[in-house]
């Protein structure tokens, strides 16, 4: 992937509303356009994901899914387009993001990824992004993330709530995903079977986003031992306070 030592004036042009933020200006920008991430999933959460970050200018995307497009799916995953329905998600996500944003690489991974898979794609990323709603994916990119000390940027979205969390693995202070839920539970819910209202993957997926520029710019304060649920109900949000569990079979004191 190339680097960018100084931008050229179409890229000042096409991103001068982040460089006119004096928390990003054009030292940010820089480093989100050096950037790689592998984004896990091309749905409902994974489609503000992609989308944001790309016209971001996130300088590689390794996105992973081992789906097909069905009708079914465009309630809610607005990366995909009636003409993709049958085509691989990866592919009909990659036509969309280079129509947006022809600077970003989009690497195709056509498959659901195992704990190997991700360890594999994951070597060289500033950041993984959880947009599946399978729970052995993320234990799996839990595990690979923390070996690695590769920030984790991990949302979930189900009927009309979602919530949000990082853990970024470059920090000694940060708890892990099994920290917040140590039970390794298989959860068998899913938009499938329970119903998703579309607008809240929208805004669960696109907190995400912004949480992974504040991870890759370096500016602000990401949700580090922090989860941020959302009720769409009533559009409650609330944030609730977490720490690394020593006793964690993952990350904690052997």
């Amino acid at each position: 992937m190339p680097t960018y030592p100084d931008l050229t004036d179409d890229q000042l042009l096409r991103y001068s509303r982040h460089i006119l933020l004096p928390q990003l200006d054009v030292a940010g920008q820089q480093r989100i356009l050096n950037s790689t991430i592998l984004v896990l999933g091309a749905g409902g959460l994974g489609s503000p994901i992609l989308m944001y970050l790309a016209a971001a200018g996130v300088g590689e995307i390794r996105l992973a899914d081992g789906d097909q497009v069905d009708e079914t799916n465009l309630q809610r995953q607005i990366v995909h387009r009636l003409s993709s329905v049958g085509n691989p998600k990866t592919r009909s996500a990659k036509a969309t993001l280079a129509d947006l944003n022809p600077d970003c690489r989009v690497v195709e991974i056509d498959s659901d990824l195992d704990e190997a898979g991700i360890r594999e794609w994951a070597r060289g990323c500033d950041a993984v992004i959880i947009g599946t709603d399978n729970f052995a994916s993320r234990y799996a990119a839990n595990r690979v993330c923390l070996d690695l000390r590769i920030p984790l940027i991990s949302g979930a979205a189900i009927g009309l709530a979602g919530q949000v969390s990082v853990f970024d693995f470059r920090r000694d202070d940060s708890p892990c995903f099994a920290c917040l839920y140590p039970d390794g539970r298989d959860e068998q819910l899913s938009c499938a079977t329970a119903g998703v209202l579309g607008p809240v993957v929208g805004m669960i997926g696109t907190v995400q986003a912004t949480e992974t520029l504040k991870v890759l710019a370096g500016f602000g304060e990401p949700l580090v031992g922090k989860l941020l649920t959302l009720d769409a109900f009533d559009l409650n949000w609330q944030r609730f306070t977490f720490k690394r569990d020593e006793r964690c079979t993952v990350c904690g004191i052997k």
